[in-house]
């Protein structure tokens, strides 16, 4: 790993703190965020006069020399591959993908290629962004394998840098369609005693809970309420399946952004997703609900029924708000229309 260093020398009237001083002052060709300032502090990055500190709180005064000591990204020895990709917005700081279920993000142990930053590099050669690493460039965000739906990729460090302080502060708009067992419904009572589950106005379900890996099955997250880290989702309903209804179809969206989490709630709260084999595993549809090759239908999905359907933020670099939209991919609209025409015929 090669590193630069960023030079520069504080203006006059600082603020108090250091993180904040070093964002207001860094050189904007730098594109280092107040939230990877404060990192680059606690690691000892960071030294004025020579000093090195590690408090982001600390004070500083004007005309001190500040010196960052900043890892550049390695070069990716992953390999571009040509492969189909739905691009819905590009620009020359980043990209938006409508991935496809079935498709990794990033290279890992076991899929070494085939994934979107495999596609993505030959789509965008070396306009990618560094800062994820070698095998994450560009890569700010992510949606699991067999979950299809929008994905915002950084081209440009700056747009890498602003991108991520949006994440962390919880202000990308995200909503997700989900095709779950059961029906949520404020006043089952079952659900009112499910721990961290509540309903606010509009009949809107709130989860909030700890999400941590599980402690024997690495692949898997769980529930907790102490230690873990801060999980919220909220559902509605948007609509309900067979007769007695036993399938919904739920907006879902997130406060935060946890790996599985909205799989990990919903099975939590007693509605695991269609499809989810991780989570849900296949459910009984009582007899009468739904005609026998609708319901097998339902049994043979082949994945986690969840599409990630809007995605908003404000572009890092030009400051305009962006939102898009992307359609449910054929097969949960196949699945759904199915169930549609049931609906219709009762």
């Amino acid at each position: 790993m090669t590193h630069r260093i960023i030079t520069f020398i504080l203006a006059d009237s600082p603020p108090s703190r250091l993180d904040k001083a070093l964002a207001r002052d860094v050189p904007e060709d730098a594109a280092l965020s107040r939230t990877r300032l404060a990192r680059l502090i606690e690691q000892g990055a960071v030294r004025i006069d020579g000093q090195v500190l590690r408090d982001p709180r600390a004070q500083v005064a004007a005309g001190a020399q500040v010196d960052i000591d900043v890892e550049e990204a390695e070069e990716s020895h992953i390999l571009p591959e040509e492969m189909d990709l739905d691009i819905v917005y590009e620009d020359a700081d980043l990209v938006v993908v409508n991935k496809p279920a079935g498709m990794v993000v990033h290279p890992a142990p076991g899929t070494p290629s085939g994934t979107l930053v495999n596609a993505l590099m030959a789509h965008c050669g070396d306009n990618l962004s560094g800062v994820g690493g070698m095998k994450r460039p560009g890569i700010v965000h992510r949606i699991d394998k067999d979950t299809s739906g929008l994905l915002v990729v950084a081209k440009s460090d700056a747009a890498h840098h602003g991108l991520a302080a949006q994440f962390e502060k919880h202000t990308v708009e995200r909503y997700y369609l989900a095709l779950v067992y059961g029906v949520p419904l404020a006043g089952d009572p079952r659900l009112r005693g499910v721990r961290g589950a509540s309903f606010e106005p509009g009949d809107i379900l709130k989860l909030t809970t700890q999400l941590a890996r599980h402690r024997t099955d690495r692949q898997r997250q769980a529930v907790l309420f102490q230690g873990g880290r801060h999980a919220v989702t909220r559902a509605r309903r948007v609509e309900t399946y067979g007769n007695p209804p036993v399938l919904a179809l739920m907006e879902c969206w997130l406060e935060t952004g946890r790996t599985h989490q909205i799989r990990v709630h919903m099975t939590h709260a007693g509605h695991a997703l269609v499809g989810d084999q991780t989570y849900g595993g296949k459910r009984k549809l009582p007899k009468a609900a739904l005609p026998e090759p609708v319901a097998e239908a339902v049994r043979a999905f082949p994945r986690q029924a969840l599409h990630a359907a809007v995605l908003g933020f404000v572009h890092p670099v030009s400051g305009a708000p962006l939102r898009f939209e992307a359609p449910l991919p054929p097969d949960m609209a196949d699945l759904l229309e199915r169930l549609g025409t049931v609906q219709q015929a009762q």
